[in-house]
């Protein structure tokens, strides 16, 4: 009986498990990396006027890792915060779980190609978030208040947090909260995020 064939099998489904973990795990990027994060600033406003990018004056200057944009309205300013800006695939499945901790006004905002239905995970996370769905006219649908998953939840058991929206801002857990942003609140975005 001539088993080459059936080594040959064995060790392609192997390796076809082998790739299903490590795509699975995310441990690929950690070998391909996720690139440079751009910086910005996000404002939100109270109510539902205007552009998700500002109504009134606004300037920008863009650098090559950097964006700063100040817009000024009428409408009451109820935060602003300094995001790094994941507009990648492998930047969005990153996310923060790289990171241990963020100042109180800082986030990530996540920018998809085209507004739908999006779920976030609270995966090899350090600390907890508050999860904010924005639409492509810049206005916020979902606000969820995300704590750490408990210790040893597999990836597949971990909650979902679903919103729609084309971006997601996620910030320390309990800033929504102290800052008085909620659903119907205006968020304007850094010059160039589309």
């Amino acid at each position: 009986m001539n088993r080459r064939p059936l080594a040959a099998v064995l060790g392609l489904v192997g390796l076809l498990v082998v790739g299903v973990l490590v795509l699975q795990s995310g441990a690929w990027v950690g070998v391909l990396g996720v690139g440079e994060y751009d910086e910005g600033t996000v404002t939100v406003r109270e109510g539902t006027t205007g552009t998700a990018n500002g109504t009134a004056t606004e300037t920008a200057t863009r650098s090559a890792n950097a964006t700063t944009v100040a817009v000024r309205d009428d409408a009451e300013r109820l935060a602003t915060v300094e995001v790094r800006i994941a507009d990648t695939f492998e930047q969005r499945y990153v996310g923060l779980s790289k990171t241990d901790s963020m100042g109180p006004n800082e986030g990530m905002l996540f920018v998809h190609d085209e507004e739908g239905e999006y779920a976030y995970v609270m995966r090899n996370m350090s600390f907890p978030l508050d999860i904010i769905f924005v639409d492509a006219n810049g206005t916020i649908t979902t606000v969820h208040h995300a704590p750490l998953p408990p210790e040893g939840t597999s990836e597949s058991d971990l909650k979902r947090y679903e919103g729609r929206g084309k971006y997601v801002l996620e910030v320390n857990r309990g800033w929504a909260n102290r800052t008085g942003v909620g659903v119907g609140d205006r968020v304007e975005l850094p010059a160039g995020v589309a």
